[in-house]
């Protein structure tokens, strides 16, 4: 589980990113979910546009889409979501620790 300090620091990090996928009319599938793991896999921290067409909210596919690959949703703005995993073969983005005083 990720505290608000650190899911504050990917947000900061996906600021920069352009959406690398989006969900349009077909949903998502389970050929995009295994895009996404790959994705995932690879960067750790993507970005994602919802179209208009897919009949979801942000929330609603970000919600549907951690459930179904266990990642961690970060931010659903506007039509955009961010999500993050942690590689289990190459970790890339280290993530401050929460130390408590």
């Amino acid at each position: 589980m990720i505290t608000g300090k650190q899911r504050a620091y990917l947000r900061g990090l996906a600021n920069t990113m352009d959406p690398i996928f989006q969900i349009g009319k077909n949903g998502i599938e389970e050929a995009f979910l295994n895009q996404l793991e790959e994705a995932l896999e690879a960067r750790e921290l993507i970005k994602i546009k919802v179209l208009e067409n897919s009949g979801l909210g942000a929330r609603e596919a970000s919600d549907e889409i951690c459930r179904k690959i266990g990642c961690e949703g970060i931010q659903a703005i506007g039509s955009k979501i961010v999500l993050y995993k942690k590689s289990e073969k190459k970790p890339k983005i280290e993530i401050p620790q929460g130390n408590r005083k």
